[in-house]
């Protein structure tokens, strides 16, 4: 799983095994490992009881929540992503977007692509 954040945006690639299973188990997670023993984690998590997409940051931890009709409507179609905006204290929104991770359209040395999905537009390359 890829986390990309930038300013009020959460940005989460879930790989095809990953997808699954959010699908089957309702949680993918993952972690960073930083000096003095200080870990990050961070998690997708598929509830029955959400409405909408939904971010919570405790602990050291970031949890990302989406409703569960939503997660299996999305894992079994070609729907490429879940978004979402949450509404902040201070009135800000937090832009929130999970999507199916796609092989790159140009080759990557450093990244092993085996369970990604296909990229859409990959035959409209020309060599």
């Amino acid at each position: 799983m890829k986390l990309r954040i930038r300013d009020n945006s959460i940005r989460l690639r879930l790989m095809r095994g990953e997808v699954d299973t959010l699908r089957t188990e309702g949680l993918v997670a993952a972690s960073t490992a930083f000096p003095g023993g200080r870990l990050f984690r961070y998690c997708v998590e598929s509830s029955p009881a959400s409405v909408n997409p939904a971010a919570i940051y405790s602990d050291s931890e970031m949890v990302v929540r989406l409703p569960e009709t939503t997660v299996l409507a999305w894992a079994s179609s070609d729907q490429v992503s879940i978004d979402g905006e949450q509404v902040l204290v201070d009135g800000q929104k937090l832009r929130i977007l999970v999507e199916k991770d796609f092989v790159c359209l140009t080759g990557r040395d450093d990244e092993d692509e085996s369970d990604m999905y296909p990229h859409p537009n990959a035959d409209d390359l020309s060599c």
